[in-house]
């Protein structure tokens, strides 16, 4: 699951003059952006130094600040030896409140400065022009774009560019561009860095040498998509009330059995001969649709992975679906542990 790329290099290569655009980004960065195995290493790496700086020792220790002073000044008045010491019970919050901001705000810098790495703000570049020119990217990893750091803000967005037309030439110019922090603040032409700064034509290959390099055999046949595969992205959403809806019933059940002893009434017990019967049942179904979930789950990762060894194979894979793109980011989650 974690060999699958955002768009690999035959992908990147099957186009002239995104191919340019890429390689001149390539210059600008020192890095390779058609070469596979060099990319899945970098994002790798990138990837391990940002949970590491989400999930080190100064996030806990923030974590552990916030905590305990948060809850001390409610604690410590319990306590014999601070009764009646309000300043013992409030004096060490403000201390250990700063302690955790500052922790806390320190972790955070160190994610996003990670976030705007140049071979990782080129990589972002490298997926907008991709989809500028049509190429399909399959799926924008959240922690790539800091989608991780919380709810669905991104906070570095893959750039938008506009799309390019069929007989368009590539424009170093806009190539060389590589970060920008969202859709609006795509920068006009004139803003655009000059051709100074873009690398210089001996650098950077023209479109017909780039053709050149383009592989003349075919790529490999896409995995088609299984009916089993389509059904797990209808049905992925659905369910998980089973649980709930059989202990309602169950409490029902049990609470009409007490009011028929409290209160000598039979029909209490009628309660419980009807609630308990479809608790067991809603449970079974819950069970049920739990395992046919399972199986089309496990249907829905292989073929994910074969799309991953057919990109590996050079294949221009297709972008997934939202429910695939999820099942991707937790089945990643899980491999790294």
């Amino acid at each position: 699951m974690t060999g699958l790329l955002p768009v690999n290099g035959a992908a990147l290569s099957a186009d002239a003059r995104l191919l340019t655009s890429v390689r001149a980004l390539g210059v600008r960065h020192g890095f390779d952006y058609t070469d596979n195995a060099a990319t899945t290493a970098m994002l790798t790496e990138h990837r391990r130094k940002l949970r590491a700086y989400e999930y080190g020792p100064v996030m806990w220790l923030g974590a552990l600040a916030l905590s305990v002073g948060v809850v001390w000044p409610f604690l410590a008045p319990a306590i014999p030896a601070f009764a009646g010491r309000p300043e013992l019970a409030f004096a060490p919050a403000g201390p250990l409140l700063i302690v955790a901001v500052a922790c806390l705000t320190f972790a955070q810098r160190r994610v996003k400065r990670e976030l705007r790495h140049p071979r990782l703000a080129g990589y972002r570049a490298v997926l907008g022009l991709a989809r500028a020119h049509g190429v399909p990217v399959t799926h924008v990893p959240g922690w790539l774009v800091g989608r991780s750091m919380g709810g669905g803000r991104e906070a570095a967005p893959v750039p938008v560019y506009a799309g390019v037309a069929a007989d368009a030439d590539p424009d170093p110019e806009v190539a060389v561009q590589t970060e920008v922090e969202s859709p609006s603040d795509v920068p006009s032409r004139d803003e655009a860095p000059s051709r100074d700064e873009a690398p210089s034509p001996g650098e950077v290959p023209s479109p017909a040498e780039a053709k050149l390099t383009t592989p003349s055999a075919p790529p490999p046949a896409v995995p088609a998509k299984p009916s089993s595969v389509a059904l797990y992205e209808a049905v992925a959403d659905e369910g998980g009330w089973h649980d709930e809806a059989g202990c309602l019933l169950l409490f029902a059940g049990i609470g009409g059995v007490a009011w028929a002893v409290s209160s000598d009434t039979p029909l209490g017990y009628l309660a419980a001969v009807l609630a308990l019967p479809l608790a067991i049942t809603t449970w079974l179904a819950g069970a049920r649709q739990g395992r046919e979930k399972q199986h089309l789950r496990e249907t829905a990762v292989a073929y994910v992975r074969a799309l991953a060894a057919a990109q590996s194979a050079g294949a221009r894979v297709p972008e997934l679906s939202p429910v695939l793109q999820k099942l991707l980011e937790e089945e990643t989650e899980k491999e790294r542990g």
